[in-house]
Order: structure tokens, then C-alpha cells, then sequence
């Protein structure tokens, strides 16, 4: 463990400095957006690459955290972090509910179902005008507070969400190097084996889904305190394959590919912009190259590179003929 808390503290030392290396503006609000994508990408790796579990549902307990948080504080008045935790506790138990029989499918099956309740979750969202604004949207979203400061400001809500971010990643890695982070491998691998083994792979494998839900339901809830403002669009399908790209792309069943995977696909489309009308080609281009040249993701094929680089440096034991 001595060499993952150097790892962590030296990526909590690059967040906490990256402001200082883009000057504020335009560049800080996308890396706010970088960490609410960070949030969603760990706690789907959690379920996918940990306990090999897939979910194209994801989008869905991200906008119920939005929409809960954003309904009870425009509409009702609640203060905004009594109505995160209530969201988290709401989603909490609805993970757990669908959990137990959607859980007993496997593969494809598993990603319909998942991708079914988040279509119905969708409908949902566009459907109750009433209470979600429809398609039209929820505005008058109050912004976080807490000891008498008003998160309205990019740089405020920047140090807030990654505070959220590095505790949830914090976690996570004590969570994969704990007994039951060896249990969710052992599922990952062969549930048949692991059941064998003495594991209730149908109870953990609840559990990390309702776990990958509530970290997807705080991070809704932080992005509808930061945009004060929610629409359906940003909830829908296209969103929970954009988070799954993320999970393959950083690299599955590494926490720190998460948060390379969630930083890559969030920052690339802001670089692109230059390409103007050919940026969208650019993109699937590159996402190709990525897949087909390091399959493994980013962590692992960085890891692939360093050892090919430590064999060719003169004095490691490589040829140096």
C-alpha cells in the first residue's frame, strides 16, 4: 500500500495545482466537468472492471441524483446538501431493489436490462413536466454552501468536487485492496469459482452496484449544483456509452485509469475544436488508434511503454548493441 499512497498523493498534488496552470476561465470550467466525470467513471470501473459487471444504466442514477437534488431544493425548498444525502439514500435503495433480479442476467442480458431502466428513467425525466420541467428543463438550481461560502464560482466548485473526487478515489483503492476488493476479482474472473470459494457473489455483486449508483448519484447532484440548471439531454444513453468509452479507453480494473480515461474523453473534444466540422472524425479516429494499439488502456499500455523504455536505456540490462 505504501507505493498506491504515493501514487494518490502525487495525483492529489497535480489536481490541487491545476489551477494554477490554466488561469482560470473556460479551461477551469472544463476540468470541473473532468472531475464530475471522474466520479462517474470510478464508480462504473467499480462495477465493470472490478466485479465484471456492465451497466449501460449509468446515466440513469446520475440524473437521478440531479434531478432528486434539483427538484427538492428549486421546488421545495430543501437545503442543498440535506437533498444530496437524500438523493444518495433514495438511489441507494432503488440500486438495491433492481439490483437482486437484474443482477441474475449475465452479458448482453445484463446490458439490456440496464439499458432498459435507464430508457425508462429517460422517458420519466421528459415526461413529468410537472415536476422535472419535461424536455424544457429545471432551472433556479441553488448553488452549494457551507460555513457561510456560496459555491458560484468555477474556482470554489473546483476544489469542492475534487475534494468529493479524491475521498471517492481515496476509498475505492482501500476498497479494491481490501478482502472484498479480492472477492469482487475472484467474480470478475469466474463466479462459479468464487461462489465455490465461499463468496455470496449475488449479495457483493448488489452491493457494488448499489456502491457504483450512489457515487454516480453524488456526482449528479454535484453537477446540478454547479450548472443550476438540468435537462433530460444530458442524461440519456449517448451518455452512459460516452462513460463506458472513459472505463475501456483509462483502462478497467484500475481506479487511476478511471481518472486518465474521464480526463482524456472530457478534455479531447475541447482540443478538437480547431478541426471545426471534422472534429467529430477526429475524435472516432482517434478513440480507433486507442483501442486497437492499447487494448489494455491507458495505464496498462503506459505501464507496456516504460518497460520497453526501461530495456532500451543504457545500464538497465538491455541490449545496448
Amino acid at each position: 500500500m505504501r507505493r498506491e499512497w504515493f501514487k494518490f498523493a502525487l495525483y492529489a498534488l497535480i489536481v490541487l495545482l491545476a489551477p494554477l496552470c490554466v488561469n482560470g476561465g473556460y479551461l477551469l470550467n472544463v476540468l470541473v466537468f473532468v472531475g464530475i466525470n471522474t466520479l462517474l467513471a470510478v464508480g462504473l470501473n467499480l462495477l465493470l472492471g472490478f466485479a465484471g459487471q456492465i451497466s449501460l444504466g449509468q446515466a440513469a442514477f446520475y440524473g437521478l441524483g440531479a434531478y432528486g437534488s434539483g427538484v427538492l431544493t428549486a421546488s421545495y425548498g430543501w437545503n442543498p446538501w440535506l437533498a444530496l444525502v437524500a438523493a444518495a439514500l433514495t438511489v441507494g435503495v432503488l440500486a438495491f431493489a433492481i439490483g437482486f433480479p437484474i443482477l441474475k442476467l449475465k452479458g448482453h442480458y445484463l446490458a439490456m436490462a440496464t439499458l432498459g431502466f435507464g430508457i425508462i428513467v429517460f422517458i420519466v425525466f421528459n415526461e413529468y413536466v410537472d415536476i422535472t420541467g419535461g424536455p424544457s428543463g429545471l432551472p433556479g438550481i441553488p448553488n452549494l454552501t457551507a460555513a457561510g461560502m456560496t459555491f458560484d464560482s468555477d474556482l470554489k466548485n473546483f476544489y469542492l468536487i475534487w475534494a468529493v473526487v479524491l475521498t471517492v478515489v481515496l476509498l475505492a483503492i482501500n476498497l479494491v485492496h481490501s478482502r472484498i476488493g479480492r472477492a469482487l476479482r475472484a467474480i470478475h474472473d469466474s463466479e462459479v469459482a468464487a461462489r465455490v470459494l465461499g463468496v455470496n457473489a449475488r449479495l457483493l455483486k448488489v452491493q457494488i452496484f448499489t456502491c457504483s449508483a450512489v457515487i454516480s448519484c453524488i456526482a449528479g447532484s454535484l453537477y446540478a449544483h454547479t450548472v443550476t440548471f438540468i435537462s433530460p439531454a444530458s442524461f440519456g444513453f449517448h451518455f452512459s456509452i460516452e462513460l463506458l468509452t472513459m472505463v475501456i479507453i483509462g483502462g478497467l480494473g484500475s481506479i487511476y485509469g478511471s481518472c486518465l480515461g474521464a480526463a482524456l474523453l472530457t478534455l479531447l473534444p475541447e482540443m478538437l475544436r480547431t478541426f471545426q466540422d471534422y472534429d467529430i472524425v477526429v475524435y472516432g479516429f482517434l478513440l480507433v488508434a486507442m483501442t486497437m494499439f492499447l487494448p489494455g488502456g491507458l495505464v496498462q499500455g503506459g505501464g507496456l511503454l516504460l518497460s520497453q523504455l526501461k530495456r532500451l536505456w543504457p545500464g538497465r540490462g538491455g541490449n545496448n548493441a
